[in-house]
């Protein structure tokens, strides 16, 4: 089977992974069982420590709802709520698996999960649990995407693995779905995806990954077995490192 290539990784999924295909809203939950599914196994046949970061684009986006002329900084508070949905769906469907879950929030709400303590959420990695992280950061004005970069510093995390959908399997010079042309890159440098404004994360998330060393791996979560062979190291998707 391999070692893994990681030892304590935070798994970034957009919120629209959990959609419904056929209306692009509300949680899919074969989707969610299947991407359950596989973070189990690999928690179980790899022994690796993952935490998760789930976003709520299914349900409500912030930035979207800034547009519409709501308040932003509600409109984000919002976004965050919705986040907490797919964390929770997302830890329902764990459990029936068997594996032991815990949800931490940036927003306290003690009836649903335990607040986010760094420290805590080691802890329960090392003792074999999944922890998701919801809530995003606690504040608005920042994406889901620094806080799967932010929760990787603060555990010391090894990578953050950011999986995408809808067809894309990492980065490239274009969007692929736009440009047929377009070429993967396999890999790339924290400075380039800033310098070439490459569409991957915000840029305030690539910061903080480049400040803290931080790799991340941009991968199909969609595919079948790909969370396996990600944390096994195999060369799918696309590797960003400092150098």
């Amino acid at each position: 089977m391999g070692d893994p290539a990681y030892r304590r990784v935070v798994l970034k999924l957009s919120g629209e992974a959990f959609a419904d295909s056929s209306t692009g809203y509300g949680i899919d939950a074969a989707i969610v069982g299947r991407i359950a599914e596989e973070t189990a196994k690999a928690r179980a046949d790899l022994g690796v420590e993952i935490a998760v970061v789930v976003g709520g684009g299914n349900i409500f986006r912030g930035l979207a709802g800034s547009e519409r002329g709501m308040d932003r900084a509600r409109a984000d508070y919002m976004g965050m709520l919705a986040t907490v949905l797919n964390a929770l769906a997302l830890q329902d469907a764990l459990e029936n698996l068997g594996q032991p879950t815990r949800v931490q929030t940036a927003i306290a709400m003690a009836q649903l999960a335990e607040p986010f303590i760094p420290l805590r959420a080691i802890r329960h990695l090392e003792k074999g649990r999944v922890v998701i992280f919801a809530a995003g950061t606690g504040n608005p004005f920042f994406t889901t995407d620094t806080t799967a970069a932010l929760r990787a510093a603060e555990i010391r995390a090894e990578a953050v693995l950011k999986g995408t959908h809808s067809g894309v399997d990492g980065i490239y010079d274009a969007d692929p779905r736009k440009y047929p042309d377009a070429v993967k890159l396999r890999h790339v440098t924290h400075r380039d995806i800033i310098e070439r404004d490459l569409s991957v994360m915000d840029t305030a998330a690539i910061a903080l990954c480049r400040e803290n060393h931080i790799p991340i791996v941009v991968f199909d979560v969609m595919a079948a077995g790909n969370i396996h062979k990600v944390l096994l190291g195999e060369p799918i998707g696309t590797l960003v490192t400092q150098q």
